[in-house]
């Protein structure tokens, strides 16, 4: 099996190395409006946006930055098939403006531009990632009334493009190979995600370098300087929710390439848009590593399926199924046929990247 993975220095808003109804799923976090961070991007691709941060005018400015991703949401309504799931990272944001303190409601606005464009929404997930100490926004200690309440979490917004789901034939392969464990699906879609931490970076003083929201706890490049964190973990686990071996994946915000790695992982095709260059070149660094993560990734979750076997045995239950191609059981018939796939090779292409697989038999 083979995998291609492209990626385009472009605006997102225009994606025109795209065609209609040629994506499968849709993972990504934008640059968070009315986050400091991104004020110089949005700025710089909107004189509304900068006329109303110069104004400190919050809520002009918060509907002028989101506008700037209005565009790119358009382009996705096009390019992605009709039943195909789009998976939105956003978090509000809290800031002072003038005399002004108030939270904007990023999470709200996104969805509200779905909606619009004919979206179905899904039931979402609340991430809680306790990245940040306690904090006085506006200080007053210990003593009430004016205190304010320190976000710790991020929306994991869903959505259907259209209201049908996407049919396959009875028993397709790729859909059954493709499948997750009994338990990682409890785990999965759960409404609210504990188990995955997230980690905000400053960006460098004096760098005007357009910041994005793609990149992992454990990258130390330069590039991440100029990032907010994406844990792997999360498009790796929204790509497995929501996406077949063999589907193509899209991040309209694609950073250092966090969604490109999850997708190779995962054995997914990938195409990813970043405004920066310099910022999207640190992928060929990432790849250089990527049979042992895919190995790493893999041998982990085979692992922990085998503990929580060994675990419901010893309280008694059986297991009513076998892997086909491992030595364990699972709990349902739908588990059967599961198989893993881990990179074997990785090539550089004109415009990205082809991976190559083997499959990972028991072991």
């Amino acid at each position: 099996m083979e995998t291609r993975h492209r990626t385009v220095v472009g605006d997102a808003g225009a994606m025109s190395a795209v065609a209609d109804d040629a994506v499968d799923l849709v993972v990504t976090s934008p640059p968070y409006p009315m986050i400091e961070l991104w004020d110089e991007q949005f700025a710089a691709q909107s004189d509304a946006v900068a006329s109303a941060l110069d104004a400190a005018d919050g809520e002009r400015a918060f509907g002028a930055m989101h506008d700037v991703l209005d565009a790119v949401w358009r382009e996705v309504a096009r390019v992605l098939r009709p039943g195909g799931v789009a998976a939105v990272v956003v978090g509000d944001a809290t800031r002072s403006l003038g005399d002004r303190f108030r939270v904007y409601p990023n999470h709200a606005r996104v969805l509200d531009a779905f909606e619009s464009l004919g979206f179905d929404p899904l039931p979402d997930v609340l991430w809680r990632k306790p990245t940040n100490g306690a904090a006085k926004f506006m200080g007053s200690g210990m003593v009430p009334p004016n205190a304010y309440v320190t976000l710790e979490h991020e929306h994991v917004l869903l959505f259907r493009n259209g209201p049908a789901r996407r049919a396959f034939d009875p028993g397709e392969t790729r859909r059954y190979e493709s499948a997750y464990f009994w338990e990682e699906r409890n785990r999965w879609f759960s409404d609210v995600w504990t188990d995955v931490r997230g980690a905000r970076q400053a960006r460098a003083q004096g760098d005007n370098t357009a910041p994005t929201a793609s990149a992992t706890p454990n990258d130390t490049d330069a590039a991440r300087d100029r990032t907010a964190a994406f844990p792997f973990e999360i498009p790796y686990r929204l790509v497995c929710m929501y996406s077949v071996y063999g589907d193509t994946v899209l991040d309209p915000f694609l950073g250092t390439g966090t969604t490109a790695l999850a997708a190779m992982v995962a054995g997914r095709d990938s195409v990813g848009y970043e405004l920066d260059a310099d910022i999207l070149a640190a992928l060929d660094e990432r790849v250089a590593d990527l049979p042992e993560r895919s190995e790493r990734v893999v041998a982990e979750r085979l692992e922990a399926h085998r503990d929580f076997v060994e675990e419901r045995r010893a309280d008694g239950e059986t297991f009513g199924y076998e892997a086909a191609h491992y030595d364990f059981p699972v709990r349902t018939r739908q588990e059967r046929e599961i198989l893993f796939r881990t990179v074997d090779d990785v090539t550089r292409t004109d415009d990205g990247y082809r991976v190559a697989y083997e499959p990972y038999e028991s072991r």
